[in-house]
């Protein structure tokens, strides 16, 4: 039981013993202590002051002593008119530090058979181009969202649509057949997105010069953007694609593959995954019959040239078209088609679409049709709507000079990064392999931190020279913190294994640990305290020393050790609220402050140097577990940490 839950109890038999109410855990809410008062936690009586029948001050009063003369975590309290600001004794800090040190996986939960089972699509990118730094952050946010997502408790499945036919993909097709001379990605050493993405660009060249000739011999633009020859043999190709012809699909799949391959290397270097594939060639036969079940069922009307139609006036909102004329499908009648397929395929409790802020509308319909449709999760799906990303003027343009291409956008972080600490002297004694490692690690935990500290809802610009900074709210600066920490602690003869992360943050070499405690004085804190926190054997991750035997209550904590103590134990409410508000940025700002929180510490206190061997032992497991916490919280936005910079 921790601190908060351990004086919200004792404040609401307070509150009953003194004036027979039956307070509400709305009501009971601790919030910290503003810096320019005393104490560590404070009440607001304000609710209470009508059962007491008193002024808030003396409501105040007399809660406060209630808990002093109860509550063994309190040992003073103070009143700043309606508000109780509560002092936490130092054994009660000291037993919460051990239950921390205790628990490796700390602030998560872990799932169960019978936990919700959260399904969450990212990334849905087109087989005609690379990913692009749009798609960055949209798989940024993903992954960690499925994070965040599991460490509450959840059963998640990842899973990515990728769209893989349509008008779209037959130009790169076309063009690869007229330009290509059979080039490949081992002919030509390109990466296989890259190279289509060539071509669907080479069609748009050839295209718009069609269209130029056409109009210069007198037709106008919207005819001569119909009538040009490559865009009728572009439609020409699509219709043998959906009558199944042999050779344009063998082409189609020759190609896709080679795409898929550069996808995956990118995924892969990136640092995401997904344990589930779909293709729109899959689904969108599957929505055109859900769309005709819908029909027949009358929730669908045909209208008299043929195509179906959704009335949704009742809904505030206007009719939707679900099947063209010509019986062919638009976007809304394949995600129908994909929902059928994972609802098939898994016994979805909540599905999350991350997808941006420009779909709005598209899922408010969606959540609407698949509603109609009998999904039981249709009306509650969440659209993680985000905002879009762009770089400065300027700055690293692809080779189409239009969008970022997200392979060069990774290498420039890695390669700004190995610059930067080149620059600053941070790879003295690293052989250059080692060197290359780190910038990697520091070059993509940048990227990843920059993006996803900033709230999801918002357009956000990216600076890459802002984010390879070692100073400030980065990841840089963040990571350094971390393997000052490990440093620390090798420094003091411990062999210390990393900290375990969650699914996806690679954190080093595996070392081991030395096992021993701090003692607190019994009963510190009133309540259980996990098997071998407080003067037993500590559970595997332990550091620490006993305190030297005629000690009274174990080390003496100093204000900025409680106030990290009590930051630390802020991390299990940040993952929850972030998981809640759906919310990556809720755990890089909680990783940020929890870094403030222990360099301030840091540069006030030795550590190593401390000459009390009780208190030493103390700073080292205070040290160790901001390092678990740090690289817990990091890997749950899929940053990887250092164990040297």
């Amino acid at each position: 039981m921790n601190i908060e839950t351990l004086i919200s109890n004792a404040a609401r038999e307070a509150i009953k013993a003194l004036y027979g109410m039956e307070a509400t855990e709305k009501m009971l809410q601790l919030q910290k202590t503003r810096s320019e008062f005393e104490g560590n936690l404070t009440l607001v009586v304000f609710p209470f002051v009508k059962a007491a029948r008193k002024s808030p001050e003396q409501t105040a009063q007399e809660i406060g002593q209630y808990l002093l003369d109860h509550c063994p975590a309190v040992s003073k309290y103070n009143v700043v008119k309606g508000f109780l600001n509560l002092s936490v004794g130092q054994g009660a800090w000291l037993q919460l530090l051990q239950a921390i040190d205790s628990d490796d996986h700390f602030g998560t939960k872990a799932a169960g058979e019978d936990s919700p089972l959260v399904m969450i699509e990212y990334s849905s990118p087109n087989t005609n181009k690379p990913l692009h730094l749009g798609h960055v952050r949209n798989n940024l946010l993903g992954w960690s969202l499925a994070q965040i997502m599991q460490a509450n408790g959840n059963r998640v499945v990842k899973t990515n649509i990728v769209n893989d036919r349509g008008i779209h993909i037959c130009k790169s097709m076309l063009a690869w057949l007229k330009y290509g001379n059979g080039e490949t990605p081992e002919s030509s050493g390109k990466k296989g997105d890259h190279l289509i993405g060539d071509y669907y660009v080479a069609f748009d060249k050839h295209y718009r010069e069609q269209v130029k000739q056409l109009m210069d011999q007198g037709m106008d633009e919207e005819k001569a953007k119909q009538e040009a020859p490559l865009i009728k043999e572009a439609h020409a190709m699509l219709v043998k694609w959906e009558q199944g012809d042999a050779e344009v699909r063998a082409l189609w799949e020759k190609m896709n593959n080679w795409v898929y391959a550069g996808f995956d290397e990118t995924y892969r270097r990136l640092g995401v995954s997904f344990d589930k594939i779909y293709y729109e060639s899959q689904t969108y036969l599957k929505g055109k019959a859900k769309v005709e079940e819908g029909l027949e069922k009358g929730l669908f009307e045909r209208h008299a040239d043929g195509s179906v139609w959704a009335d949704l006036t009742g809904e505030g909102l206007d009719q939707k078209l679900l099947l063209r004329s010509d019986g062919t499908s638009v976007y809304m009648t394949q995600d129908i088609g994909t929902a059928e397929m994972r609802y098939e395929d898994y016994p979805i409790d909540k599905m999350i679409y991350v997808v941006g802020n420009e779909q709005n509308y598209h899922f408010q319909v969606l959540s609407i049709l698949l509603d109609r449709l009998g999904f039981k999760w249709g009306k509650e799906l969440t659209h993680f709507s985000y905002g879009m990303v762009e770089l400065p003027n300027g700055k690293m343009k692809s080779r189409e000079g239009t969008v970022v291409d997200a392979d060069d956008l990774m290498q420039l972080m890695v390669d700004d990064a190995y610059r930067t600490s080149m620059e600053l002297g941070k790879f003295a004694d690293m052989t250059d392999d080692e060197r290359r490692e780190v910038a990697r690690i520091v070059g993509l935990g940048a990227l990843k931190y920059f993006i996803l500290k900033v709230d999801a809802r918002k357009n956000m610009l990216f600076n890459p020279e802002e984010s390879i900074d070692f100073n400030g709210n980065t990841g840089p600066f963040i990571q350094y913190t971390y393997a000052r920490i490990r440093s620390i602690l090798r420094k003091a003869h411990l062999s210390v294994a990393p900290p375990s992360a969650p699914e996806g943050a690679t954190i080093g070499p595996s070392l081991h640990i030395a096992h021993k405690t701090i003692e607190a004085p019994s009963g510190a804190v009133g309540g259980a305290v996990p098997s071998g926190a407080v003067g037993g054997a500590v559970p595997s991750g332990a550091v620490g020393g006993a305190v030297p035997s005629g000690a009274v209550g174990g080390p003496s904590l100093e204000s900025k050790e409680i106030e990290l103590i009590q930051k630390m134990n802020e991390f299990p409410a940040a993952v929850e609220q972030a998981g809640k508000d759906y919310s990556p940025s809720g755990i890089a700002n909680y990783c940020y402050e929890l870094t403030k929180v222990f360099n301030q510490f840091y540069h006030d206190y030795s550590i190593l140097n401390e000459p009390d061997e009780s208190t030493r032992q103390m700073r080292l497991m205070l040290a160790r577990n901001v390092a678990k916490i740090l690289c817990c919280g990091m890997g749950l936005l899929g940053i990887e940490m250092p164990e040297r910079m």
